[in-house]
């Protein structure tokens, strides 16, 4: 199996800590998890490509932060191939800290405006989206997590529509970790439900070069 990239394309990923993951400081430049061992997995699958990878995975970001610096970090970069992964951080604020502006309607609108801005801006540029996700099984009444997972179908639905209303490619990372988690316990994957350790993010990193072949 290898990837639809050719020789000499450039792949950006952009998204949240889980994108960033030290890229702007001990790990420079591609941080220590998913897009680093996806750029690993590119060099001993395909060692015949040269491509170019670039991460603007910023921590703590949502969807309108994305919006924000969309066009210093990804439309002026003109990737060929674009990876998105958000929302985790938008479902915790929209539901603890009641940040309307990033509740389930104004996230799809504005994922939505720079879907659009990419379409217009970079035609040919080949989209992957990535669902935000959570690694837990709590399903205690009154748990904050449990809210989390009550509400992540919400953030799922509109990534599911967007991606198929631009026809992009998509890696449903809850449903995977999900079905990971029915054999084995959540921190194979990650000491708290948000961010993996490397076992989740080679997880991620599998599904992103299985979805781009």
């Amino acid at each position: 199996m290898s990837t639809q990239i050719k020789n000499g394309q450039k792949v950006l990923f952009i998204g949240d800590s889980i994108t960033d993951c030290g890229r702007r400081d001990t790990q420079r430049p591609l941080g220590g998890g998913y897009v680093k061992l996806f750029a690993d997995l590119m060099i001993i699958g395909e060692p015949d490509k040269r491509i170019t990878i670039i991460n603007k995975g910023i921590s703590g970001d949502n969807v309108v932060g994305l919006r924000n610096r969309w066009t210093d970090d990804v439309l002026r970069n003109r990737p060929d191939w674009l990876s998105i992964k958000i929302g985790i951080n938008d479902l915790h604020a929209s539901l603890f800290s009641g940040r309307k502006e990033l509740a389930p309607q104004p996230y799809e609108a504005a994922y939505r405006e720079i879907l659009e801005r990419t379409r217009a801006a970079l035609p040919k540029c080949q989209i992957l989206l990535i669902d935000p996700f959570y690694i837990s099984r709590d399903t205690a009444s009154n748990s904050p997590r449990k809210q989390v997972l009550d509400s992540m179908p919400d953030y799922l639905a509109i990534v599911d529509r967007l991606s198929r209303t631009f026809k992009t490619r998509h890696i449903k990372t809850h449903a995977l970790f999900g079905r990971l988690l029915k054999c084995h316990e959540p921190d194979t994957f990650c000491a708290e439900p948000v961010h993996p350790n490397p076992t989740g993010h080679l997880v991620i990193a599998e599904a992103i070069y299985e979805a781009l072949s």
